[in-house]
């Protein structure tokens, strides 16, 4: 088994710890419109899937214009620095699986696998998954370490997201 550098592995485990992320869609005029999301990770695929209604702005904004860009972050501690908190932003291309399709279940086992709660949300017509594939990334795990990330390296920690010792 080969040993992943640290910076993967501190990546890993921020994607793996945090379960939301700022999702940045481009509206109808172009303007950027950006709003919180539940993510997971799908590993048959190596892509994140997140679960949305017809109704938000941003599944509009997908649908019409699949760039995406995603910022994984994590959170703030009262009295510590803001600066150098680890954080990836993800940009990539939306798409949405047909409705029973076996792209469609891969994305509902991994949603569900991590939010088991959302269960009934699933049955919902309104909602429907979303597959994010992405193609680069920007990594910063803190005060002056800050490194481009490729597709490669993100679907290698998608495919695997748990984070090992």
């Amino acid at each position: 088994m080969t040993r992943e550098s640290r910076l993967t592995h501190e990546l890993r485990k921020l994607l793996t710890m945090q379960r939301t992320a700022a999702l940045g869609t481009i509206g109808e005029d172009g303007t950027p419109f950006v709003s919180r999301v539940p993510f997971a990770a799908e590993p048959s695929s190596g892509r994140l899937v997140i679960h949305v209604s017809a109704m938000a702005a941003h599944t509009g904004n997908l649908q019409a214009r699949p760039d995406a860009s995603l910022l994984v972050a994590q959170p703030e501690v009262p009295g510590e620095p803001v600066h150098a908190l680890p954080r990836v932003t993800l940009q990539g291309r939306a798409t949405t699986p047909e409705v029973g399709s076996e792209e469609w279940q891969a994305c509902k086992s991994a949603y569900l696998k991590r939010f088991p709660d959302a269960e009934s949300m699933t049955k919902l017509k309104d909602f429907r998954f979303v597959a994010i594939t992405a193609t680069r990334g920007r990594h910063v795990d803190g005060f002056g370490r800050a490194r481009n990330v490729d597709d490669e390296e993100i679907v290698s920690i998608l495919s695997a997201p748990e984070v090992t010792a």
